[in-house]
């Protein structure tokens, strides 16, 4: 289950809504073996694609020596679907590389008549994808 605070959900979801329709992405980080998410990461997507977001490298290679000094790790991965429902594509799947990470996704389209953005997460570990129950709490 992923526990994230309403301040941080907010931020992802404004983040979203900000880039569409192009694919907004992200990070949120936490501090090591915590399964934490605390700071907000919002990233720029290199391919400013509606369909397709990729992280400019030498913005993650900067992100992760950051997160190495401040004995943090990637707890939130996200990015957001600007036409279809919030869940990984193959694409997603195959990019998906830290198996310890819950990947958000946020979509600003409204495919299930529920409104106009959906929130999910997701494991995604060697290509299999479980869907997991997200907790919005005020604080930890």
């Amino acid at each position: 289950m992923l526990t994230i605070t309403q301040a941080l959900y907010d931020q992802i979801v404004a983040h979203a809504r900000k880039d569409h329709p192009d694919e907004a992405c992200g990070v949120v980080a936490g501090p090591a073996g915590s399964d934490r998410p605390e700071r907000f990461i919002p990233m720029l997507n290199a391919a400013m694609s509606p369909t397709f977001y990729e992280f400019d490298s030498g913005d993650l290679l900067k992100l992760y020596r950051e997160m190495d000094d401040r004995d943090e790790e990637p707890v939130v991965i996200y990015h957001s679907h600007t036409a279809t429902e919030a869940r990984p594509s193959r694409t997603d799947i195959s990019y998906a590389n830290e198996p310890g990470a819950h990947y958000v996704l946020v979509s600003t389209a409204d495919t299930d008549g529920l409104g106009e953005f959906q929130f999910r997460s997701f494991r995604i570990v060697a290509g299999e994808v479980a869907e997991e129950e997200v907790a919005v709490v005020e604080s930890y």
